[in-house]
């Protein structure tokens, strides 16, 4: 397990057994660390990716606190980020994205009109590496539904909504632990668009394959190490 996982399983430990209910706010995070045997930047990146997932609510200037899900959602929230190495339904997902997205994206770059399109930019222009995580996981997530409902095919539409969802914590998961993620997402988001803007459907579509499998294939070395690592 690595150990930001770690940091994670010992928080939901703390949830579940009551000694951190809903709406309690963290122990100083030394404190937090010390009683947690984890280090100090590993509770860091925990706290941080819990705050991503709407479990932890990190209020400057006064605390880190559990927020006020009810038990069972906490849970569950917390078991989706747990199981997450562990789940291999999340590269179905994604594989059927790889094939389903880029077709819509030349679909887009063939029938969006310039308004649809100017809201896309608006988008995007709203992000920068100074831009909190979740906003730029809403941000993904918005950029992508505008492009399929831009095919113009409801159907494609609602197929790629159904399985945009539960590849979200593969974002959260590789903005927080690869190096570079969200300066590459926010490239390939421009590049994507541009072609689309330029009316070059192939190009948009390349892009778009481009840009799942970049996630596709992090997530299968994720994998792999971890595998590797639990057979040791």
């Amino acid at each position: 397990m690595a150990v930001t996982d770690e940091a994670i399983d010992k928080i939901k430990t703390m949830i579940l057994s009551g000694e951190l209910t809903p709406g309690a706010r963290l122990p100083r995070e030394a404190d937090l660390a010390a009683d947690l045997g984890v280090s100090r930047n590993s509770l860091r990146e925990a706290v941080k990716a819990l705050s991503l997932v709407r479990i932890l609510d990190v209020r400057q200037g006064d605390g880190t606190y559990v927020t006020s899900l009810d038990a069972p959602l906490l849970i569950d929230a917390l078991g989706f980020l747990l199981d997450f190495h562990q789940d291999d339904s999340v590269l179905d997902f994604l594989a059927v994205r790889r094939i389903l997205e880029p077709a819509a994206t030349a679909l887009a770059a063939r029938n969006l009109t310039t308004e649809a399109i100017a809201t896309i930019k608006q988008v995007i222009a709203a992000d920068s590496l100074q831009t909190p995580g979740h906003t730029l996981v809403e941000h993904d997530l918005k950029f992508h539904a505008l492009i399929a409902a831009g095919s113009g095919n409801p159907v494609l539409t609602a197929m790629l909504e159904s399985i945009s969802l539960p590849t979200s914590r593969a974002r959260i998961w590789r903005g927080l632990t690869q190096e570079g993620a969200y300066a590459r997402t926010l490239q390939e988001h421009a590049d994507i668009l541009r072609a689309i803007e330029n009316r070059e459907p192939e190009l948009a579509a390349a892009r778009a394959v481009v840009h799942i499998a970049g996630v596709e294939d992090w997530l299968r070395r994720v994998k792999d190490a971890t595998s590797a690592a639990d057979s040791v």
